[in-house]
C-alpha cells in the first residue's frame, strides 16, 4: 500500500500491518486474525486452518484468483475484493504505453539525450517517423469498467473500438463486439483488459500473433498470461508486430532469465513494473473502500 494511509481500518479496531509475508509467515501472522487484508498472498486450505478466528478476508485488488473462494465459502469466511479503485489509473497506464509506442517517446529522449541528436545534421530525426493514432482500431480484450475507459479516450483520438469479450457476455452495446480473429486482423492497437482466468489463459500466442497486422501494438495492463510472453518474445524478435507495453507478467517481478529480457530487438518493448493500480489517488480509494467492506460486514 505504500504510504497510503490506513487510518480508516485502523479506527475498526486492532490492526497489525506487514510490509510483506511469506506463505509461511502469512500463516503465522493469521493466527489470532478476525479480518486479513492481503494482495497476492495465497489463501488455500493451509492459510485457513492456521486461521481459526478469521471470519473475513479482504482483497486489496480486485482480482481474487489467489483466494481458494469456494472453501471459504465452506469455511464460513466472506470473501470481498474492490472492484472500481484503479479504473483511472490502469487506463491511463494503458495508454502511456499506446501513446509511447505510437510516438516513439523512448527512442526520441534517447535520441536528444544521448547526442545523437546534436551530431544530426538537420534538425529533425527523420529515419524514425511515428504513427497517428487518428483513424486507427483499437481493439479491446476485455470490456469491463477499465476496457470502456480506454475506449472513451480513444474516441477523443479519433480511433475506432472494436471488442472482443472472453466471458462472451456482450453486455456493452457502446461499440461492436467482434469474435477473437477478427479483432486480431483488424486492430493497429490491442489492449488487453481481462481477468485471468480459464477462458483467457494463453488466450493470444504465437498462432495469434501471425494473425495480426506487422504495424500493430499490443498492450497488456490486465493480467500476465494472457498473452504468452515466450510467444511475444519470438513475435517481437520476427518482426510479426511492432511493438509492445507491458505492465504485468507471469511472474512478478520478472525474472532476469524471462525472453521478455533477451530480445534481440528490445526496443520494440516497453515494460512497466506493474505500477498500472500503483496512482497516489487508486492507492486511497483502495484503502478508503477496504475499510468499507470491513465496516459493512460487521454491520
Amino acid at each position: 500500500m505504500g504510504d497510503a494511509s490506513l487510518a480508516e481500518m485502523a479506527a475498526l479496531g486492532e490492526l497489525t500491518c506487514y510490509p510483506s509475508s511469506t506463505a509461511e509467515e502469512a500463516r503465522q501472522r493469521v493466527k489470532e486474525a478476525d479480518v486479513v487484508c492481503l494482495n497476492k498472498v495465497i489463501v488455500d486450505q493451509a492459510f485457513l486452518d492456521a486461521a481459526p478466528r478469521l471470519k473475513l478476508v479482504c482483497e486489496a485488488g480486485t482480482g481474487i484468483n489467489n483466494i481458494d473462494v469456494k472453501l471459504c465459502e465452506e469455511r464460513g469466511v466472506a470473501v470481498r475484493n474492490v472492484a472500481a479503485y484503479s479504473t483511472d489509473s490502469v487506463a491511463q497506464t494503458a495508454w502511456m504505453h499506446i501513446l509511447n509506442l505510437a510516438g516513439r517517446a523512448f527512442h526520441y529522449e534517447e535520441f536528444v539525450k544521448g547526442g545523437q541528436y546534436s551530431l544530426n545534421k538537420v534538425h529533425v530525426d527523420y529515419r524514425h517517423p511515428f504513427v497517428e493514432l487518428t483513424g486507427k482500431t483499437l481493439g479491446i480484450v476485455g470490456m469491463g469498467a477499465i476496457g470502456q475507459k480506454v475506449a472513451h479516450i480513444a474516441k477523443a483520438f479519433g480511433m475506432e473500438v472494436i471488442y472482443y469479450s472472453t466471458s462472451g457476455t456482450r453486455h456493452c452495446t457502446e461499440f461492436p463486439a467482434v469474435e477473437l480473429p477478427e479483432l486480431l486482423e483488424r486492430s493497429d492497437v490491442i489492449s488487453i483488459h481481462a481477468p485471468y482466468n480459464e477462458r483467457t489463459a494463453g488466450l493470444i500466442g504465437y498462432e495469434q500473433f501471425k494473425q495480426m497486422k506487422q504495424s500493430a501494438f499490443l498492450v497488456n495492463t490486465g493480467r500476465g498470461g494472457i498473452a504468452v510472453e515466450e510467444d511475444l518474445a519470438r513475435a517481437l524478435d520476427e518482426g510479426l508486430i511492432a511493438g509492445a507495453g507491458l505492465d504485468v507478467y507471469v511472474k512478478e517481478p520478472l525474472p532476469k532469465s524471462s525472453p521478455l529480457m533477451n530480445l534481440q530487438h528490445p526496443e520494440r518493448l516497453h515494460l512497466t513494473p506493474h505500477i498500472a493500480w500503483y496512482s497516489l489517488e487508486a492507492r486511497a480509494r483502495l484503502a478508503h473502500e477496504m475499510a468499507e467492506n470491513i465496516r459493512k460486514y460487521f454491520s
